[in-house]
């Protein structure tokens, strides 16, 4: 018997707080997998060695969180196309010629979340923020073959150049709008995402400036937040009729795909969204 499990894990700074390696090790007991997640704190200036030590010690992989998922470009042998056109890194995998090869699964996580309840092709989609998670998911959407993303964001040249950034390497019409005051969408919205930090542990109370009046029950309400689970977004959403999506799927979903990348299995949702929902309560 081999005594030595495979080893993956995750690279961040902070990373006390990080769920993945409980919801990641909880899947890996549920299936039998002689595998470990180890969750490691990795300051800016030791990443390239953290990498090099994951190559010494033959890591399958790892994650990446903030603030790495840029930086750790450099340090790997090449990207796949979610990551090329995100331009950032949250998964990396040891292909069979023992490289490292940069995926982002965020985008991907939201997206098997959302076409749980909808499919992406054909809809009209609003993205609250430019940042990491808004550019991750609008990728995917775009790639999915959504109609029309329309980027909010308070800072103009970042959301401009999101919606020039997708609409250059895709075939979607992609358009930005300065959030300025309460924001109110129009009518024809099908899916709503906030893909900001408003409203996550311990500003739980914190408001997105939305025209909460402007939301329909025919609309897909998401929020990447994924402490608390249930936001006041979509608190307001469900009492409005809206189908709602949690920050939970789409953390258990990029999961779900990270582990498929590592290990070749295809591991249970509900276990590891299980595992975070006690924790989170």
């Amino acid at each position: 018997m081999n005594f030595l499990p495979n080893i993956v894990g995750s690279f961040a700074d902070p990373a006390a707080e990080n769920p993945t390696v409980e919801m990641v090790e909880a899947a890996f007991r549920h299936h039998g997998l002689h595998w470990r997640y180890l969750n490691c704190e990795v300051p800016t200036d030791r990443l390239a060695e953290a990498v090099a030590g994951a190559r010494a010690m033959g890591w399958a992989g790892f994650n990446c969180s903030l603030p790495h998922k840029v930086a750790v470009i450099e340090h790997l042998d090449g990207l796949g196309e979610s990551a090329r056109l995100i331009g950032a890194v949250n998964c990396v995998v040891r292909d069979g010629d023992g490289r490292f090869i940069g995926e982002n699964t965020d985008g991907k996580g939201f997206l098997r979340s959302l076409e749980e309840v909808t499919p992406a092709a054909g809809k009209r989609v609003v993205i609250f923020g430019a940042g990491g998670a808004a550019r991750a998911i609008a990728v995917e959407l775009a790639l999915a073959g959504a109609t029309e993303i329309t980027i909010v964001n308070r800072t103009r040249e970042r959301g401009e150049e999101l919606a020039r950034h997708i609409a250059s390497h895709t075939a979607i019409r992609t358009r930005f709008e300065h959030w300025r005051g309460v924001y109110r969408q129009a009518a024809e919205v099908d899916v709503a995402i906030n893909a900001t930090s408003i409203g996550l542990f311990p500003d739980v109370d914190a408001k997105l400036p939305l025209d909460l009046d402007s939301l329909r029950p025919a609309m897909v309400v998401a929020d990447v937040i994924p402490n608390p689970p249930r936001t006041r977004l979509l608190d307001a959403a469900a009492a409005r009729g809206c189908t709602v999506l949690d920050g939970l799927g789409m953390l258990v979903n990029q999961g779900v795909s990270g582990i498929r990348y590592w290990t070749g299995v295809e591991v249970d949702a509900a276990v590891m969204r299980a595992r975070l929902e006690a924790i989170f309560g």
